[in-house]
Order: structure tokens, then sequence, then C-alpha cells
């Protein structure tokens, strides 16, 4: 059994777009019959008279959308599209799998929030709480990182436990 050629060729991308284009680049993308995913997350703004809770992007200035990478001229076309994202020129797919699952969280009762892309033995530097500014590599991820502060020269090291929300790549 084959499939479209359309259907076959067509994977997700990330589109890098203008500050606060997202909606509009989703909104133009879908009128061009595009399949498009902007994942977002509802937060509360406040103004002097008011709060009003608001569907923000959850990850600022890029949305996602399938199509065929050689049929791009399209979305290079809407307003507000800075570039495909990708390497050498060319658009980079995003597996299908990574985006599926980014939509079946925000289609979720479960609570999230963004968070920075953080690896184990990458150095990071702490942001909050009573270590704030050390910087160290981060040994172990999870609700209590593990977090090593060397002094090369001597070749010692001391290990601390910290939240893994007041760290950030270095």
């Amino acid at each position: 059994m084959t499939i479209e050629g359309d259907e076959a060729a067509a994977q997700w991308y990330a589109i890098w777009t203008r500050s606060r284009h997202e909606k509009i680049v989703r909104d133009q993308l879908e009128q061009k019959a595009i399949e498009v995913f902007l994942p977002t997350i509802a937060k509360w703004s406040r103004w002097k008279d008011r709060k009003k809770r608001i569907d923000w992007p959850l990850f600022p200035g890029y949305c996602f959308a399938r199509f065929d990478a050689l049929d791009r001229l399209p979305v290079l076309k809407c307003d507000g599209v800075v570039q495909i994202v990708g390497t050498d020129g060319m658009p980079s797919p995003i597996p299908a799998v990574e985006v599926e699952g980014i939509r079946q969280l925000v289609e979720s009762e479960l609570s999230y929030d963004p968070c920075p892309l953080v690896k184990e033995g990458q150095m990071v530097k702490v942001v909050s709480g009573p270590l704030k500014g050390v910087i160290g590599r981060l040994m172990r991820k999870g609700a209590h990182a593990r977090l090593v502060l060397s002094v090369d020269l001597i070749g010692q090291a001391v290990s601390v436990e910290v939240d893994a929300a007041d760290v950030r790549p270095y």
C-alpha cells in the first residue's frame, strides 16, 4: 500500500516567528490549509483595573507546521515568519512523536510549565535560592537535581542537591 506523495513527504517543522506573532502565523497557515500546532499555556495577565486569563505560546517565538519541505514557500510568505528552523539553509524535521507528545500534554488536564532544556553533564547556573549565581555541573536531573561544584586545579569537588527549577544552562 502506498501513501500519497504529499502525505509521505509532509513532516513537522518548527517555524521561528517574529516576537508576539505566533497566533498570526498560525491563523495564516490554517487559511492556507497547512496543518499547524501552536501549544499554549494559560496565564493570568494583570492590568491596573482587571485580571484576565490569556493563552500564551508555550514556546514563545515558535509554532509548528506539517508540510513538505520542498513546498515551503507558502509558509515563508506568511507575515511574521522569520524562517523555518534548520541547518545549512534546509529545514530540519521534528520527529512526529515529539510534537504529538506536546499536543497530548496540552490537551490533558495536567498542570505544566515551560522550562529550559538542561542535560546531565551540562554546565548550569543557579538562578534562585541560596546558591543564586553559583555555576556548576548538573549531574542528575529530576525533582532533586544534583549539582557538582569543583576546583579543577586541585581535582576536588563537592555535590549538592538543588531544585531543578532553580538552574539554567550556562
